[in-house]
């Protein structure tokens, strides 16, 4: 199995975190979208979303 990658532009780490968002402008209270995060990046990727005031929070693992 190849590990997930953070999906932070140009970052190639494996992830060890899920940030998992939404945005209520678009997507129902029950649809959540996962982005992958290293440890490295992890704070950039939530504060992305925060900023725009996307509900957001960080769960350790990523999906199986």
């Amino acid at each position: 199995m190849t590990a997930l990658e953070c999906s932070r532009a140009g970052c190639r780490r494996a992830a060890t975190r899920s940030v998992v968002w939404r945005n209520p402008r678009i997507h129902a209270a029950d649809r959540e979208k996962v982005w992958l995060a290293c440890d490295e990046h992890v704070e950039f990727l939530r504060d992305y979303l925060a900023a725009r005031d996307f509900p957001v929070t960080v769960r350790d693992g990523v999906p199986a």
